[in-house]
């Protein structure tokens, strides 16, 4: 059984420690910038914890209002496989019936692949057009991804206002 909360300020450490080991440079902000968030009104987290109050993962998350963007993703490596992400991903999903997106990697590899069908079984469907995320650092790349949406599937154009959204508010920078 697990928890969430969103006691920010506290749970920072456990979180960009988790979030250094999941995710590569080129998909995380510095500690800077990434503490810098927690005063963002848009931006929150959703701590997975067990009753007794140990860590086991986390959802950063953007709330647009006429959308919501989980940006980051993580659960301990102990933890995986015994259905604590899913549930979790499940439980802020049923918070509001606003569309949620997130980016993937496209499904050229077995751990992508695994990725997207793991999305999928939550309920999201993977979009069929091509998306680059802006460098979350100065020296680090763009990276060619792809876009899943819940509860539907997205057109392209659909999609342009939110990505101009999140090119702005989570990166920083302007569509090109």
């Amino acid at each position: 059984m697990f928890v969430m909360h969103t006691d920010r300020e506290n749970a920072f450490e456990s979180v960009y420690n988790l979030m250094q080991q999941a995710f590569p440079p080129t998909e995380r902000r510095n500690r800077e910038a990434q503490y810098a968030l927690l005063q963002n009104p848009h931006y929150s987290y959703r701590i997975l914890q067990t009753e007794s109050g140990d860590f086991l993962g986390f959802l950063a998350v953007w709330d647009f209002g006429e959308f919501r963007f989980a940006e980051h993703f993580a659960v301990n490596e102990a933890s995986r496989g015994k259905g604590v992400g899913a549930n979790a991903l499940r439980k802020w999903i049923e918070e509001s019936s606003t569309p949620v997106v997130l980016e993937v990697e496209p499904p050229e590899t077995e751990m992508a692949q695994r990725r997207i069908g793991f999305y999928k079984r939550v309920g999201f469907q993977l979009n069929s057009f091509s998306y680059i995320q802006p460098s979350m650092q100065p020296d680090q790349p763009a990276i060619p991804l792809q876009i899943m949406s819940w509860p539907n599937e997205i057109s392209e154009e659909q999609f342009e206002p939110w990505k101009q959204t999140i090119y702005r508010e989570v990166y920083g920078t302007l569509c090109k």
